[in-house]
């Protein structure tokens, strides 16, 4: 692992473990076993780290997530393949997600939410863009496509959290019953 990788695990564990505000950027060169300069040199800051932790650690989700947002004309379909890259997402990169939900959840204001928010309008987007295209089919879901993209993402995140606590497993059983919970009624 190169002194890069290195310093964003390392932060990745101690931002996650006890929250981005909580650590300073010294702890984070002691963990690492790098100086100052040299992290100031990869990311120019402690906000500069955590805005690279989230885009190359959480560019499979990205991804993953644009493709399943593809819709197909089959919404059913299409809710299944984005609950299937969250979970499969949050099960792959555990610690990270948390790091995500609590930074999400955390203070609304300051360079960590900052980093958090526009990762998130960037999801947001794409799963709106979704339901967006879903209206030519499902005709009741016009101008709601907004509030439909954060009611299933907040779903998804509370059965992910539920996961992340032990309560449940994310499986295909999860899945389906988490998209049919949020579906219920949006047909109607």
């Amino acid at each position: 692992m190169d002194n890069k990788a290195h310093i964003l695990e390392q932060a990745l564990q101690l931002f996650a473990a006890r929250g981005y505000d909580a650590v300073g950027v010294q702890e984070i060169c002691a963990a690492a076993g790098v100086t100052k300069p040299t992290l100031y040199h990869y990311f120019g800051s402690k906000s500069g780290l955590l805005t690279a932790l989230v885009q190359e650690r959480a560019a499979p989700l990205r991804a993953a997530l644009t493709a399943a947002t593809a819709y197909n004309g089959d919404l059913s379909h299409s809710l299944e393949q984005v609950a299937r890259a969250y979970f499969s997402f949050a099960t792959n990169e555990p610690t990270l997600y948390r790091l995500l939900l609590m930074l999400w959840f955390g203070v609304p204001a300051g360079e960590a939410f900052n980093v958090i928010l526009a990762h998130n309008l960037e999801q947001h987007r794409l799963v709106e863009a979704m339901f967006a295209q879903a209206v030519a089919d499902h005709g009741n879901m016009r101008e709601r496509q907004r509030i439909f993209a954060a009611t299933f993402l907040g779903t998804l995140n509370t059965y992910i959290g539920m996961a992340g606590a032990g309560f449940m497993a994310l499986d295909d059983v999860a899945l389906r019953q988490a998209v049919r919970q949020f579906s219920y009624g949006i047909y109607s």
